[in-house]
């Protein structure tokens, strides 16, 4: 595991396509929507599909998403290269249902890989192993309506020998053409088997293209870390993982979608994510011109004064305290604990067996200002033991208090 991934605690994905013109959800729509997708509107499949040829938003629209993400402390972006309803947003030479054979003209993998290193930010690729629009897959049908998982159209062998070449070359051209990739995020795979996907072989030209590249969990019996979705799970995954999440319930741009997640529940999610060693992978799905939509940018905009205060205490980190320690998310960095309050306290906050002796220092993350704390051992303890572990109670001032989640960084002396 790459050391950038496990310390980066928050990136952006972004879903966009041709879609994204009428305000749809990606792909579902075609396919008569998902019960997972809640707001996904439910088209013929030529319907949905109309907006590829009329497709053309603005040239420089990748910029804009990641000078975002760059305010805002995430350290890497995904981006949709070829969701399932087989439309590719890069100049492929396997396909002419592509962004280059349109109006645009371009290609936006290329755009969203030259603004991604402009910020500074790691670069990911999306891609879905199914393809709903080929003819080898096979392409779905009206008539194949409603979709039903584990009942999909089976391809001839000679079609799947086809398909496999057309997905492996398409892997190649996007792990060739573009530079230095760092993940790779699959996704498509629940309709056929690793055996049928020849996963590990898929796996072992990626790596021989692409040394040092992270593979997510979604290419069946292969993968670097685990990617739970739209859930933030209890207890950690075994291994390194990332929960991906919208900020309503769309991935793609859907403004008839109004679930919206507040600011205080997105920052909230950052803190509990980085708590649990894992990251947060963002969602935006920009408008079909490219902009990013307003609710969305408000969003962005607050994540960003929280995290020009309080990013210290989630970028780099590790798991902190056990949860029954303190009543909230807590991370760590050496000998720096930070308390992560969700809700407003009364007057104080309790921290549960630590070694008080050592707390050398205590103060609310973006202040200089000390918070007043006292501390409480067993009686026998503090007699007799040079460095109990005991009970520290921090008063929190109301003038110290964050408008979204207040950090609180305790300093401890070094263990001797």
């Amino acid at each position: 595991m790459s050391d950038w991934f496990a310390g980066a605690r928050l990136g952006m994905f972004i879903h966009w396509g041709h879609c994204s013109t009428r305000g749809l959800e990606l792909s579902w729509p075609l396919v008569g929507g998902n019960q997972a997708l809640p707001r996904c509107q439910d088209l013929p499949v030529a319907d949905y599909q109309s907006t590829a040829t009329t497709f053309c938003p603005q040239p420089g629209s990748p910029r804009i998403w990641l000078e975002a993400a760059k305010r805002a402390g995430m350290r890497y972006a995904v981006f949709t290269t070829r969701h399932h309803d087989g439309f590719s947003m890069f100049d492929t030479k396997l396909s002419d249902f592509s962004v280059a054979r349109g109006p645009y003209g371009g290609d936006i993998v290329r755009e969203f890989v030259e603004a991604t290193r402009a910020a500074g930010l790691k670069v990911g690729f999306y891609y879905s192993l199914s393809d709903w629009h080929h003819p080898d897959y096979p392409a779905f049908t009206d008539a194949s309506r409603p979709y039903r998982f584990g009942t999909e159209s089976k391809p001839t062998e000679e079609q799947w020998a086809r398909y496999l070449e057309y997905v492996f070359g398409q892997v190649r051209e996007l792990l060739t053409s573009y530079g230095k990739i760092d993940v790779i995020w699959f996704d498509g795979g629940w309709e056929r088997t690793g055996a049928m996907w020849r996963s590990l072989e898929l796996e072992k030209m990626i790596r021989e293209l692409q040394p040092g590249i992270l593979i997510n969990d979604r290419l069946p019996g292969c993968g670097d870390y685990d990617t739970p979705e739209q859930f933030v799970p209890a207890l950690p995954p075994a291994r390194a993982w990332e929960t991906c999440l919208t900020m309503n319930e769309s991935w793609g741009y859907n403004p008839s979608d109004t679930d919206e997640k507040s600011s205080h529940d997105l920052i909230h999610t950052i803190c509990e994510v980085a708590s649990r060693g894992g990251n947060l992978l963002l969602n935006v799905g920009p408008t079909g011109d490219g902009s990013l939509p307003p609710n969305q940018v408000e969003r962005l905009d607050a994540i960003t004064r929280w995290m020009r205060r309080n990013g210290d205490a989630i970028l780099d980190t590790t798991p902190g305290l056990e949860p029954w320690q303190f009543d909230g998310p807590t991370t760590r960095k050496g000998d720096r604990i930070f308390l992560h309050v969700l809700a407003r306290p009364y007057e104080s906050v309790k921290v549960r067996n630590i070694p008080v002796r050592r707390v050398k220092a205590v103060r609310a993350v973006g202040t200089d200002t000390p918070l007043e704390h006292r501390a409480r051992c067993a009686v026998l303890d503090t007699l007799f033991k040079a460095n109990p572990m005991g009970e520290l109670t921090i008063r929190v001032p109301a003038s110290v208090i964050d408008e979204f989640a207040t950090v609180i960084e305790l300093t401890m002396e070094p263990e001797a």
